[in-house]
């Protein structure tokens, strides 16, 4: 049917066409009442025969007409006029998708802006109840600014099916009820339960949606096939061609996202499309960044400040301080069951099944006691210690022998032992650093005939054959045996440069499976699927959400659950049960101030971390590196009495000193110096031309900046730069290491290139070495004098020693313990007054709980 100019249909009046389809013919109308223009749909001439379609067309469009979304069209009126059936709706000039397309993939900040706003307007349908069913190009429209609209919502259940060979782009949805075994959608950009037949839910949509945007990244449709029939077979059983091949530049986070949208099962899709939209928005608005770095450095601060790293590591991990169990956010098909295994305070190590998968043995240490090895079986809520020395649990064999660690300074031993009893033996020395709860640094093959170890950063296998040697900065940190004991899993990273899960084959053949983790922790193979699962927090993602995962040998990924806590895999039996580990890190700052006469609590969010404390004691700067403190962490001083609240400074992680007139706080990284007010002002940026910053500290002027920075590819060296004006001038040789100041601001203790610690004058000179202090110590600072050092001792308690110049003697001058120990590793981020008299300092206390789950699938 055509209409000519002039026509009536209600109060619309037919102004000229727009283009026909397969959902009828559009034409520009003008609407009598208000005097704006419409985009006027008629329906095909077929409809006006069949009233309960017209009946169902009309409650699809009145409810489509509720939706109110900058991205989705607006449906203005539907009605009927002498046989004509019609809906209004609000006119959009600009061009389909489709003709954007029609020269290949989009550009990566287009590509991002367009399928941002889509998926903000299908989050808004979603929300209310309604899905589109056939999501496609050509049903979305962008204006010349750029403005997203989508089209059609609602009035999938309207056409026939026409699946034959041809342009399937234009093959029209189809019609009936969402019955099974009824077919629905667009061929090309159907759901797998779409063309199943299946009954479908807003998770089609992002299926669909994932299609378009694999299509907008590679300039190619994500299922090429010659026929629908194909096509549909194609989209049920195949997966397309992988996006880092078809579209090698595409950043990670966007390839994660897609393939999440394109997973068959639509369990493995988005729980929710405002979760989509929230993930592409944050891409969106940092698509600069993904594009011009692979990351930002972190600055190296001076050696009171070493604790920050400590925390940076806890908020890739750890956000939440409730258990995550009862909130993740994707249940599986059968909701899955978690068994609490252990219910004493503490922390938890290594944990595995035993051979007869009803018993779990592991490592805890309980009420701040040793740690020290358990068992617990299935059914019971009692553990029974083991008579072995304190270690830690790495693996338990099939022949029933534990591997495991014994602390051991500088490094931890790798030792035998039987599940039976007996003494342990010692086999592998090196393997890791002392730490009560490192990862699985050992794992028995399935054979239980030999132990695969991690040594030196490296993967060794038999002990003493290298098959993952350690690349640059980068360690594995965790291995495991496949069950068929043909291939290693491991884990592989630092902080710095992100952390990656690969496979070894006993050759030496490395595959990295999983990348672009900003960190990762234990993983185990499931015997039933062949998948690695493990735990991790992604570059990019939500702040806080700690993603439990699984991998294939051929790279798909899928999401098995999320949660605001760290969770770590232990083992999964070979019925599919998950011995899953639960943490909460909760991190408490302590301060004693003036004249107190017992500390305070100062803690302000979730992961306060003293940067330095005023020389009379009474104002703390301290950084919230936590999930509170955002993706940019955030800068916050505060009364040590606790008088007054935390007053917020700025955005960061990187702050290292108050200045002493208390008004100004440096922050460091490699491109700049800023300078933060604490009152009114605005901040002021310095910046040196081919320098590279690491660490600053103030002099006692507050004019003048002690500098530790280095030209490109040099070794660092220390500078004095004039806050007002430059450049710094260099007073040392490169490969000095700033340390601390001496307060007349005469003389610099640091670490000479050879790692001897010297007092180096600022006018010039030659330094004086220093006897006795290495350069690992973590020196706090000078005393009030000028003669002494404060010094953090080692030992579990906050052991403080000071160190006379004149002498090089050491005295103990403060020890501070803890009054409840449990789950304390050790306290760090250390603050001290110049008489010694004030303090603060920081720690964390993990506590976890061990549980058995079934049902993850």
């Amino acid at each position: 049917m055509t209409l000519a100019a002039g026509t009536r249909l209600g109060p619309y009046e037919i102004l000229s066409p727009l283009g026909a389809g397969g959902m009828g013919e559009v034409y520009r109308a003008r609407d009598t009442r208000l005097s704006r223009e419409a985009a006027v749909k008629i329906l095909p001439a077929a409809f006006a025969s069949d009233v309960e379609r017209l009946r169902r067309f009309e409650k699809e469009a009145r409810s489509a007409s509720a939706l109110s979304h900058q991205n989705i069209v607006t449906v203005y009126d539907v009605g009927d006029a002498d046989g004509v059936s019609w809906i209004a709706m609000e006119l959009v000039g600009g061009q389909t998708l489709r003709k954007l397309l029609a020269d290949g993939a989009l550009p990566f900040k287009k590509l991002l802006a367009v399928a941002a706003q889509i998926a903000d307007g299908l989050a808004k349908a979603h929300e209310t109840g309604i899905a589109h069913r056939d999501l496609k190009p050509e049903n979305v429209m962008v204006t010349k600014d750029g403005t997203v609209k989508i089209l059609d919502f609602g009035l999938a259940k309207l056409v026939e099916p026409s699946l034959g060979a041809g342009e399937l782009t234009q093959t029209p949805t189809v019609s009936f009820e969402t019955e099974e075994g009824v077919v629905l959608g667009t061929v090309v950009y159907m759901s797998p339960e779409q063309a199943l037949g299946r009954k479908v839910d807003f998770r089609s949509d992002q299926f669909s949606f994932g299609s378009m945007l694999y299509e907008m990244a590679t300039g190619k449709r994500a299922f090429p096939r010659s026929s629908a029939p194909e096509t549909l077979s194609a989209i049920i059983r195949d997966e397309p061609e992988p996006l880092a091949s078809a579209a090698a530049g595409l950043p990670l986070p966007l390839r994660w996202i897609v393939e999440r949208c394109l997973a068959k099962d639509p369990e493995d899709r988005y729980a929710a499309t405002k979760d989509l939209a929230r993930d592409l928005g944050r891409l969106r608005d940092g698509a600069s960044d993904l594009l011009t770095s692979a990351g930002t450095r972190p600055a190296a601060g001076s050696g009171r400040r070493t604790g920050r790293m400590l925390a940076l590591a806890a908020v890739a991990l750890a956000a939440g301080a409730a258990l995550a169990f009862a909130v993740l956010r994707k249940a599986p098909a059968v909701p899955a069951v978690w068994r609490p295994l252990t219910f004493r305070r503490g922390s938890i190590g290594g944990a595995r099944f035993a051979p007869d998968g009803k018993t779990v043995v592991y490592a805890a240490a309980w009420q701040g006691h040793p740690v020290q090895l358990f068992t617990t079986r299935l059914d019971s809520t009692e553990s029974t210690a083991l008579p072995l020395p304190s270690a830690n649990l790495a693996s338990v064999s099939s022949r029933g022998m534990l591997a495991i660690v014994l602390p051991r300074e500088p490094a931890s031993v790798i030792a035998e032992v039987s599940l039976a009893g007996g003494a342990p033996r010692e086999l592998v020395d090196g393997a890791w650093h002392s730490l009560p709860f490192g990862p699985a640094v050992a794992d028995w093959a399935p054979d239980g005939a030999g132990l695969a170890v991690v040594r030196n950063g490296q993967v060794e296998f038999p002990v003493g054959k290298v098959l993952v040697p350690r690349r640059s900065n980068d360690r594995v940190y965790s291995v495991r045996f496949s069950p068929d004991g043909q291939r290693i899993a491991f884990i592989s990273g630092s902080s710095a440069g992100g952390f990656a899960v690969g496979t070894t084959d006993l050759a030496g053949k490395r595959t990295i499976l999983q990348d672009g983790l900003e960190f990762a922790t234990s993983l185990a193979w499931h015997p039933k699927t062949g998948e690695i699962w493990f735990s991790a927090r992604e570059r990019d993602s939500q702040i806080g959400v700690v993603k439990l995962q699984a991998v294939s040998l051929s790279g798909k990924r899928r999401v098995v659950g999320r949660a605001p806590t760290l969770l770590f895999v232990e083992d999964i039996a070979s019925d599919g049960s998950v011995l899953v580990r639960s943490d909460d890190w909760p991190t408490t700052m302590t301060c004693l101030p003036p004249g107190a006469a017992r500390e305070v609590d100062l803690s302000w969010l979730d992961f306060s971390t003293g940067v330095d404390l005023s020389d009379d004691g009474r104002d703390l700067l301290f950084t919230e590196s936590g999930a509170a403190g955002g993706a940019k962490g955030a800068v916050y001083m505060r009364k040590t009495d606790g008088s007054a609240a935390a007053v917020r400074l700025g955005d960061g992680q990187n702050a290292q000193g108050l200045s002493p007139d208390r008004k100004w706080v440096v922050q460091v990284s490699p491109e700049q110096l800023v300078l933060l007010p604490v009152g009114a002002g605005e901040p002021r940026t310095i910046r040196d031309e081919g320098l590279e910053y690491r660490a600053a500290e103030w002099f006692r002027d507050g004019k003048r900046l002690l500098v530790e920075a280095s030209a490109p590819g040099k070794p660092s060296r220390l500078y004095v730069r004039d806050v007002a004006a430059g450049p710094p001038r260099p007073f040392t040789p490169e490969g000095f290491r700033f340390k601390v100041l001496a307060p007349d601001g005469n003389a610099v203790v640091a670490a000479d290139p050879k790692g001897e610690v010297v007092l180096v004058p600022v006018a010039g000179g030659p330094p004086r070495p220093l006897p006795g202090l290495g350069a690992a110590e973590r020196i706090l600072r000078f005393d009030a004098t000028g003669r002494s050092l404060f010094i953090l001792g080692q030992g579990a308690a906050l052991r403080i020693e000071r160190y006379e110049l004149a002498t090089a003697t050491r005295t103990l001058w403060k020890e501070i313990t803890l009054l409840d120990p449990t789950g304390v590793d050790r306290m760090f981020s250390v603050q001290l007054t110049p008489d010694g008299a004030c303090y603060c300092y920081s720690f964390m206390r993990s506590l976890s709980r061990l549980f058995v789950v079934e049902g993850l699938r």
